[in-house]
């Protein structure tokens, strides 16, 4: 029998889409299990990148490489895992999304393994790649396996924990990374790695998804395609994640790169538009519904870089890993309690007002942070960082249901809105970063120079200062000229400080500046469809539309 001869199904086993498995009933214990291989499958996808993405410093010292060179590692995860999406659909049409999975699962436990006996930035690159390649097909597994643990009824919800359960990367990382590397050095992070891309292997090989229909999905234009785009987003990827560490000002090749990006991905754009069977449909991603899906997830993922400032802010003020461990806990119950909110409230006609709530109380968050001092500790931002982790893993599942159900009307651009998705999720965090960090620098530099023009030692109090500092080591220090040098170093490194925290508020308030923003857009554009709305059902077919809006509001219920 032909492997593409379409399968006679059951009306509720037959796959949403080609390429997909089927949703066959299930036994209570077997659905538990889907579940459970879900969440371990779909954490496995980025929980690798997370660990490396939190000890950057850390790998750079055991590495002995340079803070623009160790940037490559986060860049190289961003360059494979976009890419990848790109082909990882139509593979999983034809040859299935198992072979795909067990491929690159075999070839990122060999990479780890061998990084663990030849270390260097190239082989920590390799794995990197890898786990890119690797977690492009565990995200969608992922959310296979997850979606076989729930039936019909509840199978949006299952959609939300799939789609959440890889955010969970991050937080979780951040909570016991210090433990891996108090066990093993560097080595403790890959030999997790290891064992958890081990585990997620045996659970596929173990328990698999039920089969369905595959098609022949490959056409020779897909390959011209993806040689165009691929290098174009690695560039693209390689500029927004050392732009703010080489300075982009300062670093010819950061141009010629995104010259050289820009136009990788235009002929890529250029090659499909003109496509009569597009691998992405330019025309249907420039819609209107679709630039707006897409701009609000990006700015939702730059609001969500708030993540990185605060860690940057607790840093400068010098506090480490091991002192922020309540607040990581607090920020992975946020995520964990947004998910299951979320997944509990989701429904179609509920979606913009989900991703405006989440936007409020992100809004909120950052706003609380931005009246941090030098006196502010982990304690003192418990509230702002739950709000945030919150709203963060609350609007995901929306989101991605919002633009997934036109797929469900025209399957043929599942590859288009898998790609959407994907660079909105993965450069929307690059950019964030590149962003924040950007803004910090430049806020930080202003605040030091005003700062540092009132500081002389004509002032009593900056001499008293100066003098308190160098008494600080009479006790070491014989010599009054090195105590008075001392004590003006020991207040540079103050207003260094000071300039610093009044650097990360400004970034805080920039980010809160731009959830409002965001918010107020989604909520103008909501109302005005209301309006639309409202406006329809009463003309001419008055009555006969409000009998339609009631009726659909009493099936929505």
């Amino acid at each position: 029998m032909d492997v593409y001869t379409p399968q006679v199904w059951l009306p509720h086993e037959r796959p949403s889409l080609p390429g997909s498995p089927s949703t066959p009933l299930h036994s209570d214990a077997r659905r538990a299990a889907y579940l459970v291989v879900g969440l371990i499958v779909a954490l496995t996808g980025g929980l690798g990148n997370a660990l490396v993405s939190v000890n950057l410093p850390y790998l750079q010292g055991s590495l002995g490489v340079y803070s623009s060179e160790i940037q490559w590692l986060p860049a190289a995860y961003v360059m494979t895992n976009v890419s990848m999406n790109l082909l990882l659909v139509k593979f999983r049409q034809q040859f299935g999304l198992r072979l795909f999975t067990e491929l690159f699962l075999v070839l990122y436990a060999a990479a780890t393994l061998a990084h663990l006996f030849v270390h260097g930035l190239a082989s920590a690159i390799a794995v990197r790649a890898a786990s890119g390649m690797s977690g492009a097909a565990l995200t969608v597994l992922g959310l296979y396996y997850t979606l076989q643990a729930f039936p019909a009824r509840h199978r949006l919800k299952g959609v939300v924990l799939g789609v959440g359960f890889a955010q969970l990367a991050l937080p979780l990382a951040r909570l016991f990374s210090s433990e891996l590397l108090a066990l093993g050095e560097w080595r403790g992070l890959y030999w997790f790695e290891l064992g958890m891309t081990l585990l997620a292997l045996g659970c596929v090989l173990m328990l698999k998804l039920p089969p369905g229909d595959r098609v022949k999905a490959f056409e020779k234009l897909d390959f011209l395609t993806f040689a165009l785009f691929a290098p174009g987003v690695a560039l693209l990827s390689a500029v927004l994640a050392l732009g703010r560490t080489v300075w982009w000002l300062e670093s010819r090749w950061l141009g010629y790169s995104l010259a050289a990006a820009i136009v990788l991905i235009a002929a890529a754009l250029l090659v499909e538009h003109n496509r009569r069977a597009p691998l992405l449909n330019t025309r249907w991603l420039s819609t209107g519904n679709m630039v707006r899906l897409a701009l609000s997830v990006l700015l939702i993922r730059v609001v969500q870089s708030e993540a990185s400032g605060t860690v940057g802010f607790l840093q400068a003020l010098g506090l480490n890993n091991d002192q922020m461990q309540q607040l990581w806990l607090v920020v992975m119950a946020g995520a964990v309690a947004g998910m299951v909110a979320s997944a509990l409230t989701i429904a179609p006609s509920r979606i913009a007002p989900s991703l405006m709530l989440s936007l409020s109380l992100m809004a909120t968050g950052a706003w609380m942070d931005a009246h941090a001092t030098n006196l502010t500790r982990p304690a003192n931002m418990v509230v702002s960082q739950f709000l945030l982790a919150f709203g963060g893993a609350f609007f995901l599942g929306p989101t991605f249901i919002s633009g997934f159900g036109a797929v469900i009307a025209a399957p043929r651009n599942l590859i288009s809105f898998s790609l959407m998705f994907t660079i909105t999720q993965n450069m929307g965090s690059l950019l964030g970063a590149a962003l924040v960090g950007t803004f910090q620098v430049v806020r930080e530099k202003y605040h030091s120079s005003q700062l540092v023009e009132h500081l002389t030692l004509l002032d009593p109090q900056v001499a008293a200062r100066v003098q308190a500092g160098g008494a600080a080591l009479g006790g070491t220090l014989a010599d009054p000229a090195m105590r008075s040098a001392q004590g003006v170093a020991s207040l540079g490194a103050a207003a260094t400080r000071e300039a610093n925290i009044l650097a990360y508020n400004d970034v805080f308030m920039l980010i809160c500046a731009v959830a409002l923003a965001t918010l107020a857009w989604l909520a103008a554009r909501y109302f005005w469809d209301q309006c639309v709305v409202c406006k329809d059902s009463a003309g001419p077919n008055a009555q006969t539309g409000m009998a339609n809006v009631s009726l659909n509001n009493s099936g929505s219920r």
